[in-house]
Order: C-alpha cells, then structure tokens, then sequence
C-alpha cells in the first residue's frame, strides 16, 4: 500500500514538471511575439511613417501670417479713368516676441520686468510719432498704442502682428527703416487704401467695400469662404477678418478677379504660440482689372441731365402746377447691339470714399441710407415720409408697343385694323368699369401705329385686354389669358432677371398676378400700363429688343478683364438671352408708332423712336403722375437705347424726356449715334480727354 502512494506521487510530480515547462515555453514565446510586433512598428514609425510625421511637426511649429493683397482698379470704357482703385500706404505692425499678458501675474515665476519693458516700448513709440509725424494730425498716445498691441490676446492670437499705425509719412518710415533694431518685433509694411472717382461717378453701380469680418456676417458668398478657407491649401486665398472686400456693385460682382491674392509671412511658432526664428515672406498679388463699359463723359452728364430736371420740375409748372415731391431720378442707356451699357444713373447719388476704409459712421450712413443702392435694377425708397413712389414704377404708356405685339401676334386684330376711338372704353359686368384717354382725348379713326402715337388707352383696352380676356375665357383656366399676357412680358424681359452683371436685381412687381381682381380687369388695366412696376434696366432692355426685332441682348457693365501686365484675362461678348420671332410687319407697324412729340428733341438731327408714359400711384389720398420714356435712335439701324424715370416728375414728356434727350447729345458727342464721333479730339491739350477705344 505504502509502494502504491511513493508511485503516485512520483507521477505527480512529473507532471507538475512538464505543466512548468509549457508555461516557460509559452511565456518565451509570447513574450518573442510581442517584441517582434513592438520592432516592426518602430520600423514602420521610422521608414514608412516618419517623413509624414516630420512634416507634421514643422507645420505644427509654423504659420502663415496673411499680408493685405493688392486690389485690381475699375476703369471707365476708355481706360484713362479710375473709377476706383487703391493707392499704397506705409503702415507699422509690431509682432510680439515675448508673452506679456495679464496671466503672467498668476504663474509660479512671474518676469516683473516685462510689462514695464513693453510700456518703455509705447512711449517710445508715442514719442517718435509726436517728433515725425504730420504736425496737422493728431498723434497717437501710448495709451492708444498700448490697446493696439492686445497684449492680453483679446483680438489676436500670440504670433499675429499687431497693426499700430496706418498711413505713416515719409519721415517716419524713413526713421522706423533706420532704427528697426531699437524696436524689436516692429515692420513697416505698405498696404493699400481704396479710392472712388472724387466725380461721384455711377457710384452705386461700381459698388463698396467692407471689411470682411462685417461681410461675412450678411452676405452668403463670404459665409461660405469662410467655411472653406481651413481645407484651403492656398495660403494665399485665405481671408483676413481686416481685409477690404466687394460688398455691392462691381467691387461685389468681381470680387475674385479684383482680389488677386495676399501676400503671407511664415512665422515658426514655439511651444507658447509665441514666433521665434527668422519669418520668410511671401508678396502678395495685384488683383486683375476691370475695364467697364460705362462711360465717364456720358455717365456724368446723364447724372447731370437728372439733377438739372429735378431742380427744374421744383421750380416751372407743368399742366399747371410744379413737381415739388420729385426727389429722385434714374436713368439706363444700352448699346443696341453689344448690349454694354454706357450710362447707368440713381439720382441723386454720394460719395463712396465714406466707405473708404470699409466701414461708414453712423453719421454718414444716415447721410446716405436712401440713396446709396443701385435704384436702376433695385427697388429702392426716394426716403420721403408717406408712401410716395419707389424707383420701381408702373410703366404706364410705354408698355403700348407691347401690348400692340402682342394683340397682332394672338390674331386679335391686324396691321389694316381700324378702331374708332370714342375717348374711352368700357368693361365688365354692364360696362361698370370705364378708362378714358389722357385728358378725355377722342381720336376717332386710327390703325394700331397711330394708336400708339396718339397713346389711345381705349384702343389698348378694346383691342387687347378684352379680346385677350375673351379669347382664352372659354379655357378651364380663368387666368388662361392673363398667363399669355405674362408669358409675352417675360420673353421681353419685363418679370424676370435682365442677366446685367450687378447683384442683388429686383424682378420686378407684376400685379397682374393678384387674386383679389378679375381675369378681365387685370388684362383691361395691363394692356395701357397699370398693372406692372418694372426698373429702369428691365425697361432698357425692352427698349433694345424692340429696336433689334425681337432679340434680348444681356446687359452688362464690363467688356473686359486685364491682369497688371495688361494681358487680357477675359472677354465679355455680346449674349442674346432670348429672341421673340415675330413678322416684319408687326415690328414696323409698332415702331412707326413710336412717334409721340415730345418738345425736348426739337432741333434732334436723327430719326428716332420712343414712347412717353404717365402711370397714376396714389400717394396718401392724391393721385401722382410718374414720369416714364423710353427711346432708341437712330430708327433705322438703331445705336443706343435709353430708359428714363422721374417718380411724381408728371408726364413723361415733360419730365423724363429731357433728360433722354441729353443722354443721345451726350452718346453722339462721343461715339456718334451714326457712328462718327461729334467732338473734336482734344487729346493735344487735354491729356486726360476721352479717347475712342
């Protein structure tokens, strides 16, 4: 029995013996496993990972400090004027080298010698602006310079360089050049200050700067550069919350091309976010220039031509009365054929150089606010008190050639078509409502063209909005006919965008399309002009498409693009947006009814059309007349288009005729309506005479 238990205990232990064993084996083996996974990761980190993570390591020790780009200049159509462009200035930054902040004061070995040493450095600087600086100017003190330097890294981080003073003078960028080392982190760096033509020329269409911290916070395209600029590989496309960026006009609409690209100082950055080492500099670009087609000459007497009516309806009675309510004036005038538009006024005007620095005082805007938007293709407020007219006005008479297309093109009536005109025309239910003529006239006997000579509203009515009404009114539609009559107004332009090269274009209101009114009554009232309120670019190009048969040229404000070595970037070619075929006959039979008199152009030395209008709008309990005209001459082979507004300036012969008057003058002074320029080239005298490109 005792044998038996020496045996079993012998075997035990053998097998306590080869258990052990595995285990050492097992633990060999695993611990081989892990050393070898550990050496082929540092093998990966070192030969395959390792060139990623330097470079890594230097992007995280460096940053690109953005410099302010140079901005592009817009020029007139002749090259010769600037209508805005930057001019440079010398400006002093100073780049914090040491942490001087607050904080400093809770750390466990505060440097007591700091901030004296950095107050030492603004009077320094105070003093030496008081000793070099414009003795006429206000001098900065080293309080001012203190707050600039945001030693608490409120505004900027650590490594960004403070700007202390703009505009510096020769004296002072000569001394801060000299003695740079007496003033550890400062730079003179030239930047850029942006300029309007002192002449206020077409202010609102060439537009205004702000900074782009301030546009970012309104305008969609700036939201969305700012979402992103971090995924940006371009340090030279990334914004800066102090730079001056388009916020209306062309400064807006070109943005990309006036830009050009800003310069970036490569900073390295130590653990503290505080720069050390030597930076590496970047210039910036100059932006691409913009040549428009507008020209100074005619833009200038155009707005003059406004002013000078509006001074004149205040003071001379017409049918009686004088306009004293007529604030505001807007004017368009357009190639027939190019499409460029040469003058484009919204009187009266301002000037942008408030916004000189890309913001405005509130004084100033208050000075401005009804006045500064583009009134031409915007709906826009003369800022009077009550509800006096907008810009955007009914278009009254001049809508007639239209309605007359249309009633010829729907087989309403035909060229041989006779309307015995009683003075007035009846409709609805037991012809409760009735429109007279202007004035009670009764013309008797007249074919379509001296309908629209003689302005009938009857003939317009009967002709058009009725038999308009009457021929779709069996449609299951009611509105069938009023949406025929929109279609025929879109196609010309009138309830849609023009395409001009500006943002922010108004549509236009058509009030045809109220629910509160009759398929008939909306038709009878659209046929002589009430039931629409256009801008005066949308009745431009209208203008232009009956003088060219039908086609919709797109207007627009620039004709090219230039880089600063004068190599051209970009063209901008005439663009039919749409074309309206209709018979010879109806366009001639329309456009020899464009012959209304109109005393202005007495003594006018070319064969023209146009069409006066005079659309109601009442305002409080009195009804006022807004003046409208539309022309384009030469009649055969037309040139120009002009489109004139005057809000309560009266009859539209009287008031916006005039100034379109003066606008053809001007054009055929310069480029002549036949083609051969009026005025004498006065280059030899005039170095900055206009010049015929």
């Amino acid at each position: 029995m005792r044998k038996m238990d020496n045996e079993q205990g012998k075997d035990n232990e053998t097998s306590d013996r080869k258990r052990f064993s595995f285990r050492i084996n097992l633990f060999f083996f695993s611990s081989f496993i892990i050393f070898t996974v550990i050496i082929v990761r540092l093998a990966i980190l070192q030969f395959v990972d390792g060139p990623q993570l330097k470079q890594q390591e230097a992007s995280n020790v460096t940053k690109n400090v953005p410099l302010t780009p140079i901005r592009g200049t817009i020029y007139d159509s002749t090259g010769q004027n600037r209508l805005a462009y930057s001019t440079p200035v010398q400006s002093l930054y100073i780049t914090l080298s040491k942490n001087y902040s607050d904080l400093l004061e809770k750390s466990r070995k505060p440097d007591k010698k700091l901030l004296p040493e950095l107050e030492n450095m603004t009077q320094k600087l105070a003093n030496r602006f008081a000793r070099y600086g414009n003795k006429d100017e206000p001098q900065m003190t080293a309080e001012q310079i203190m707050d600039a330097m945001d030693r608490n890294y409120q505004r900027l981080s650590g490594f960004t360089p403070r700007l202390i003073k703009t505009n510096l003078n020769k004296d002072e960028v000569a001394y801060f050049m000299q003695h740079k080392s007496e003033f550890p982190g400062v730079d003179v760096v030239e930047e850029t200050v942006r300029h309007y033509d002192p002449d206020t020329v077409a202010v609102q269409t060439v537009g205004y700067i702000k900074s782009y911290k301030s546009a970012r916070e309104t305008l969609d395209k700036y939201k969305n550069i700012q979402k992103s600029m971090s995924a940006e590989n371009d340090p030279g496309l990334i914004y800066m919350d102090n730079e001056s960026v388009g916020f209306d006009g062309l400064e807006y609409q070109y943005q990309e091309q006036l830009r050009g690209k800003n310069g970036y100082k490569t900073v390295p950055i130590d653990p503290r976010n505080m720069p050390e080492g030597v930076d590496s500099v970047t210039p910036p670009q100059k932006g691409n220039n913009i040549y428009s087609t507008i020209n100074k000459e005619i833009q200038v007497k155009t707005e003059e031509a406004i002013t000078d009516q509006l001074r004149w309806l205040h003071s001379h009675a017409v049918s009686g009365r004088t306009h004293p309510y007529a604030k505001t004036g807007f004017a368009v005038a357009m190639e027939v054929d190019t499409g460029n538009v040469v003058a484009m006024a919204s009187m009266p005007d301002y000037d942008a150089n408030y916004w000189q620095t890309g913001t405005i005082s509130k004084e100033k805007y208050e000075e401005i606010k009804h006045v500064y938007q583009n009134a031409t293709i915007k709906n826009v407020g003369s800022g009077q008190s009550g509800q006096h007219p907008d810009s955007t006005v009914l278009l009254g008479s001049t809508i007639k050639p239209l309605s007359v297309l249309i009633g010829l093109e729907e087989g309403l009536f035909t060229t041989n078509t006779y309307y015995q005109d009683t003075g007035a025309a009846y409709f609805g239910r037991n012809n409760s409502s009735r429109v007279r003529n202007s004035s009670g006239h009764v013309y008797g006997s007249m074919d379509p063209a001296t309908a629209i000579r003689h302005s009938s509203n009857a003939f317009m009515v009967d002709m058009v909005g009725k038999r308009l009404y009457n021929k779709y009114s069996n449609n299951a539609a009611e509105d069938q006919g009023v949406n025929v009559w929109d279609r025929y107004m879109k196609e010309f332009g009138l309830g849609v965008s023009t395409g001009v090269d500006l943002p922010g274009e108004f549509k236009g209101l058509l009030e045809y399309t109220k629910k509160d009114e009759s398929a008939l009554s909306k038709l009878a009232y659209a046929s002589f002009g009430q039931q629409g309120k256009y801008t005066p670019m949308q009745l431009a190009q209208y203008t232009t498409m009956i003088a060219t048969k039908g086609k919709r040229m797109e207007p627009h404000l620039v004709s090219q693009i230039k880089d600063t070595n004068g190599n051209v970037v970009q063209t901008i070619k005439p663009k039919v947006l749409n074309e309206v075929k209709f018979p010879d006959a109806y366009w001639n039979e329309v456009i020899r009814g464009m012959a209304t008199d109109v005393s202005a152009f007495k003594g006018f030395p070319y064969d023209f059309a146009r069409k006066t209008g005079t659309s109601q709008q009442s305002v409080g309990r009195e009804l006022k007349d807004n003046g409208v005209f539309i022309a384009f001459a030469p009649r055969q082979n037309p040139k120009l288009a002009v489109a004139v507004v005057i809000p309560e300036g009266g009859f539209g012969a009287w008031s916006a005729g005039p100034v379109a008057r003066k606008i053809f003058d001007a054009y055929d002074e310069v480029y002549g309506l036949d083609g051969v320029p009026k005025k004498k080239d006065a280059t030899t005298t005039d170095p900055n005479a206009i010049k015929q490109q």
